[in-house]
């Protein structure tokens, strides 16, 4: 049986900044994507190496598209089981959202209605999905920013009643909390709350920006104190979970990634990742 991600901090690994990754001494875990991974072939350099120094890898899937009305593409979900054996991965993730419909690709992982009906599609396509995978599946939530008209759910009955369907884990990304929360004009911490925490099995955390009165979650940009808060309140009511630092682009000087992968370390109570042996 396969150990489930390590508590502890972790990151995305990009293979712009996967000399940084190799270097990091206290990483616990790391996190790719998917589709970026050959089911076949060599893996890339700096994932062998994690590998070899005994590091969880997850594989992150962006296209499976789980919450749209077709099926899932069968060919998808090989890949993506097939990806998990090569990386031994102690379970994978996906999105709660849809990437295309009647065979257009939209490029972007986009929000589903909160109705029974986008229920029964999730539910039904991550059952497909986890027909073929030998490890759990975690779903994220993903950051939206609008809600449907036809919505019959809010946030953590929709959530929570697709978690409990599906019997799969939850995969939090603090920051679409943030995001969502923010622009909507609720509490962020609220949903905590009404979440099933025990069955979260690692979160993300991330930086974003507002334009023109909208909070969006970049990755792109430092991770705001405010999400920092955030994860020291989930945290204080949930035993801490393993917390990755998601970034995609426009990546700092090393000391300030650092710096960011510490302060989420410090927001949660866990050893600074610098630290040899954390």
């Amino acid at each position: 049986m396969r150990r489930m991600i390590p508590y502890g901090v972790g990151i995305g690994w990009r293979p712009e900044i996967a000399g940084f990754v190799a270097a990091l001494p206290g990483l616990r875990f790391a996190e790719v994507v998917a589709e970026s991974v050959h089911a076949h072939g060599d893996l890339p350099a700096g994932l062998t190496g994690l590998r070899e120094r005994g590091v969880a890898v997850v594989p992150h899937g962006v296209k499976l598209s789980l919450g749209g009305a077709e099926p899932v593409d069968p060919a998808r979900v090989t890949h993506l089981a097939a990806v998990a054996r090569r990386l031994e991965a102690p379970l994978v993730s996906e999105h709660i959202a849809y990437v295309r419909a009647g065979g257009v690709e939209a490029g972007h992982l986009l929000p589903i209605p909160r109705s029974r009906e986008a229920v029964d599609a999730v539910v039904a396509n991550v059952r497909r999905t986890r027909e073929e995978l030998d490890v759990p599946i975690a779903l994220e939530p993903i950051a939206a920013l609008f809600d449907w008209p036809d919505d019959e759910l809010d946030e953590a009955a929709f959530l929570t009643e697709i978690l409990d369907r599906s019997e799969a884990l939850l995969l939090l990304d603090v920051a679409n909390v943030y995001a969502n929360a923010r622009n909507r004009g609720t509490d962020p911490a609220a949903l905590f709350d009404r979440l099933p925490l025990e069955r979260v099995a690692y979160c993300h955390v991330a930086g974003g920006s507002a334009h023109d009165g909208v909070y969006h979650d970049t990755h792109t940009d430092a991770v705001p104190q405010e999400v920092l808060n955030l994860v020291a309140e989930l945290c204080a009511r949930h035993r801490p979970p393993a917390l990755m630092l998601e970034r995609d682009g426009s990546y700092p000087p090393a000391a300030e990634l650092t710096a960011e992968l510490d302060a989420i370390a410090a927001a949660s109570g866990y050893p600074a990742i610098t630290r040899a042996g954390a």
